[in-house]
Formats: C-alpha cells, structure tokens, sequence
C-alpha cells in the first residue's frame, strides 16, 4: 500500500514541477495541482485501504476488554460461593467503634 503511494507523491511532484517551471504555470497552479491530483487522493485511498486494520484493532480491543471483564465476574462469583465464612476481614477505611464505658446508661422506657 504505501508503494503506491509514495510512487503517486513521486509523479504529482513531478506534475507540481512541471506546472511551476512551465512559462504560462505559476506557483498557485502547481500547488493546487499537488493538493488536488496527489494529497487528496491519496488520503481518501489510505483511509480506504486502512479500514479493514482499524477493524482488526477495534475487535481485539473490544475481545481484550470483554476476556477482563468475565475474568472479573468469575473472581467475583467464586468470592460469592466461597460464603461469608471465607470472606476477608473488613477492609474498610473507617476506624473501628470505641467500646463505651458504665457512663453511659442504656435507653429504655420508664415504668
């Protein structure tokens, strides 16, 4: 793909010379016929030509991110079936209550 390429930028080179060295060409001419017969053209044939490897990228991304995401759901039903008795300590990041003291008395209604 980027033979053809580089050989189409050879030869609208060449036409942009051609243009520009010409007694009746200018430098405006041969710079539209550069755009025009060489980087437009060649930019729509590589984005063409690129697509099926774009596709390629986007499904093995799209695969990559599904494979983690089962992986992470079965990590996640097996700590489930394991039951609570298997569980981790609490990791939380509140520190643990203090035990209150006798001063404190207890509620409850009055007789």
């Amino acid at each position: 793909m980027y033979l053809i390429v580089i050989t189409w930028a050879y030869v609208t080179l060449m036409m942009a010379v051609a243009e520009a060295t010409s007694p009746q060409g200018t430098l405006l001419g041969a710079l539209v016929t550069f755009a025009l017969y060489g980087l437009l053209p060649m930019g729509i044939l590589v984005y063409i030509l690129g697509t099926p490897g774009r596709k390629r990228k986007i499904k093995a991304r799209e695969a990559a991110e599904q494979a983690a995401h089962d992986a992470e759901q079965a990590a996640l039903a097996a700590q489930q079936a394991a039951g609570p008795d298997s569980a981790e300590p609490d990791t939380g990041g509140q520190a643990p209550a203090a035990p209150q003291g006798h001063a404190v008395a207890p509620v409850r209604k009055e007789p």
